[in-house]
């Protein structure tokens, strides 16, 4: 097993722990099987989980954690949900592994959630999207995300992707956004 290479959402979360500047609080935009949530509840103060699967979000809730705020919605709805700024966003974009694979993440959905994300994150935050793209709605939300980001100032924002080279079948990319 690589400790590198291995798995992109523990890359995420490395690059969380190591160079979020401040840990007040996160958003999980895409809370699935909740192990980004467990991550950020572990470092921050207050985390918001966003998921629109009923079973996802009542599961999670069922593990009473005081700094977790559980939200059945949609991410593209961050905006109405959270009203302070954050230092965080972590996003798993696809399906959920194990569950219905007809569910996926959108790319208009996922783009308006982004756009209020860098709206919301405050200086020095970061911001995480694992795309997960081995499907047809995967590749279109990865380009618009891609045509997206690469336009993004870069006096303001840096965007470094990770992507695996000698692996076939659409591997996932990381893509990481740190506002200066």
């Amino acid at each position: 097993m690589f400790k590198y290479g291995n798995n992109i959402s523990q890359l995420a979360q490395d690059i969380i722990k190591n160079y979020c500047s401040n840990f007040n609080v996160a958003v999980d935009a895409t809370l699935g099987n909740g192990h980004d949530t467990d991550f950020l509840s572990s470092i921050f103060h207050k985390v918001y989980s966003f998921d629109i699967q009923d079973c996802v979000v009542e599961n999670y809730k069922n593990r009473g954690l005081n700094n977790v705020m559980t939200i059945k919605s949609s991410h593209e709805y961050i905006h109405k949900y959270v009203k302070e700024n954050v230092d965080c966003v972590m996003y798993n974009l696809g399906y959920l592994p194990g569950g219905d694979k007809s569910i996926t993440t959108k790319a208009s959905s996922t783009l308006d959630s982004i756009i209020s994300s860098l709206k919301l994150l405050n200086c020095g935050g970061i911001i995480t999207l694992c795309i997960y793209w081995g499907h047809q709605e995967g590749k279109e939300e990865k380009e618009s995300i891609l045509n997206f980001v690469e336009k993004l100032s870069k006096k303001e924002f840096s965007v470094i992707m990770h992507s695996y080279l000698n692996r076939s079948n659409d591997p996932p990319i990381l893509l990481v956004i740190e506002k200066k």
